[in-house]
């Protein structure tokens, strides 16, 4: 989060990059997939604005504040909803530690957030557990097993299945985010 530039674009451009992908699923023609969509692109775009290197644009401390107040909006939505579905219950952790980042910036003296010398808060070493066990799940998950045992008609299915509603594309823009909030919390 606000590091070093070379770093901070490559995390801007993967972010981004994922923010766009979500925000064409909204059109998607399964209703689950359209209303997580939304907030995934949401999620992308908030985490490609704090990585952008601190050498271009330095925040005020206000735009810190509102962005944890719409990530608490969104982490409030969330979690009602994970009521039904566990996929939100990673949403809502996933904002929550949104407004986690956003506030802990908001409160840094300089330009850069920082724990400095008295080590790692329990809440980010709490964060950085879950997001790198949840990126080591998701990575598993993206193994083609199905594809390699049905042979060509696993790959006919996925290619009628259209774009926007593939599930392996979907989980791996779900494991580009994670990988970006572990990058992001290791900055903090």
């Amino acid at each position: 989060m606000h590091g070093p530039a070379s770093p901070g674009w490559l995390l801007f451009a993967l972010c981004a990059a994922t923010g766009v992908y979500c925000l064409l699923r909204v059109g998607s023609a399964v209703g689950e997939q359209r209303r997580a969509a939304g907030g995934e692109a949401l999620m992308g775009f908030g985490m490609a604005a704090m990585a952008v290197p601190a050498a271009v644009v330095t925040p005020p401390r206000w735009a810190w504040l509102v962005h944890a107040a719409v990530f608490g909006a969104v982490a409030v939505r969330a979690l009602w909803a994970a009521r039904t579905s566990p996929l939100h219950l990673h949403h809502s952790v996933s904002t929550l530690a949104m407004v986690y980042m956003a506030s802990v910036m908001a409160a840094a003296p300089g330009p850069h957030g920082s724990h400095g010398p008295t080590g790692v808060p329990a809440v980010t070493g709490a964060l950085l557990l879950y997001f790198t066990g949840y990126v080591l799940w998701a990575g598993l998950r993206l193994i083609p097993v199905a594809a390699v045992a049905g042979g060509t008609e696993a790959a006919g299915a996925a290619g009628a299945a259209g774009w926007r509603d593939r599930p392996e594309l979907v989980r791996a823009c779900r494991l580009s985010m994670s990988i970006a909030m572990v990058a992001m919390l290791l900055a903090l």
